[in-house]
C-alpha cells in the first residue's frame, strides 16, 4: 500500500543529512579479509512517525481516512531520516571505521576471524538492544568475497577500483560512468512513445540508485513527456505508478528538456552501431551460404490443357 505524497513532497523542506557515497564506503573494505552484511527488514517501516507528522501522511479510502504510523516509501526525506537513525544506533562502529551503513544495509569488516566474531557480536548485541529486525535471507557472515552495495566486494577485488579512483583524482575529466540498456518486454512493446521514454527514466533511476541516492542531479531528455512526468495531472495507471516510484528523488532531481537536434550524443550507441567486422570486439563471423553447383537443367513439356485459355 503506497500513498501519493507528491503534494507533500513539494512543500517539504529537504533534509540534507548526508548519505554515504558508494565509492567512499567501498574504500573502507579495501583492507578487509572477512566481510559481513546485514539488512534491516522492511527498514522504513521500523521507524515510527511522530504524532505531529502523522496528520500529513493521511490517505483516503472508501471506508475512511487513515494515518501512517510508520515511515513509508515515497516520502521525500525518508532515506535521509533513516540514515540518521541508523548512524545514531551504531556510533562506535562508524567512528572506529569497521562498520559501514548505507541506509538499510550494514557491512562489518575485519582483518582476522577473532576480530570478525567480536565485531559481529557487538553489532548484533546493539541490534537486539534497540529491537531492530534484520532480514535473515540477506545476512551473510564471515565471507571473503560477497555482493554488497551493488558490487562484488573483497579486500583483494577493490585494488583495481582504488587505482581508478586515484587516476580520477589526479586528472579529473568528466566522462561516462556507465552505459546501461535492456530489451523491452512483450507487454512493454505496446506502450506509446511517451510511455516508453518515461519507462526508460524510471528503470534507469532504479538501476542507478546507488549513484543517485541523496545526490542532486539532472536528467537531460529530448522527450517533453518525461519532463512533465512528476507534474502530470491525469496520468494513466502506468504513469501514476511511475510517479509514485520516483517520488524519493523529487527535490534532488531536475528534468531538463534538450531538443533532439542537439541531443544526438544520447542516441549514438543505438543509431550508429559498429559494423560486424574483424575490428569490432564483438565480431561474430557470418556463416557462408553453401555453394551448390548446377550440373544440368531438365525441361519437361507441360500439357497445354493445364492452363486456362
Amino acid at each position: 500500500m503506497v500513498g501519493d505524497f507528491r503534494a507533500l513532497n513539494t512543500y517539504t523542506v529537504p533534509d540534507r543529512y548526508p548519505v554515504p557515497k558508494i565509492q567512499m564506503a567501498l574504500t573502507l573494505i579495501s583492507q578487509a579479509v572477512y566481510i559481513a552484511t546485514m539488512d534491516a527488514f522492511k527498514g522504513f517501516h521500523q521507524n515510527v512517525v511522530t504524532p505531529r507528522a502523522r496528520k500529513y501522511l493521511r490517505i483516503i479510502f472508501h471506508c475512511g481516512v487513515y494515518e501512517y504510523l510508520r515511515i513509508t516509501f515515497g516520502i521525500k526525506n525518508g532515506p535521509s531520516h533513516f540514515q540518521r537513525m541508523m548512524n545514531e544506533i551504531f556510533p562506535e562502529g562508524l567512528s572506529e571505521g569497521w562498520l559501514i551503513i548505507y541506509i538499510h544495509e550494514i557491512l562489518a569488516c575485519s582483518k582476522t576471524w577473532e576480530e570478525h566474531m567480536y565485531r559481529l557480536s557487538r553489532a548484533l548485541t546493539k541490534i537486539q538492544s534497540v529491537k531492530m529486525k534484520i532480514s535473515l535471507k540477506k545476512c551473510h557472515y564471515g565471507f571473503k568475497e560477497l555482493k554488497a552495495l551493488g558490487h562484488v566486494v573483497s579486500g583483494h577485488g577493490l585494488g583495481a577500483a582504488l587505482h581508478q579512483v586515484q587516476i580520477i583524482n589526479d586528472k579529473p575529466v568528466e566522462g561516462p560512468i556507465c552505459f546501461i540498456s535492456r530489451q523491452i518486454k512483450p507487454t512493454e512493446a505496446r506502450y506509446g512513445a511517451s510511455q516508453m521514454e518515461c519507462l526508460c527514466l524510471v528503470w534507469a533511476l532504479e538501476k542507478l540508485n546507488y549513484f543517485l541516492e541523496g545526490c542532486v542531479f539532472e536528467v537531460i531528455t529530448d522527450c517533453t513527456a518525461v519532463k512533465s512526468l512528476l507534474n502530470m495531472k491525469t496520468p494513466n495507471r502506468h504513469m501514476l505508478r511511475w510517479q509514485i516510484a520516483i517520488q524519493e528523488y523529487r527535490g534532488n532531481m531536475t528534468i531538463v528538456h534538450k531538443d533532439g537536434n542537439v541531443h544526438k550524443n544520447a542516441d549514438g550507441l543505438s543509431r550508429w552501431p559498429l559494423p560486424n567486422d574483424i575490428d569490432n570486439p564483438a565480431y561474430v563471423p557470418e556463416e557462408a551460404s553453401p555453394q551448390i553447383p548446377i550440373e544440368g537443367i531438365s525441361v519437361t513439356d507441360l500439357n497445354t490443357t493445364f492452363f486456362e485459355e
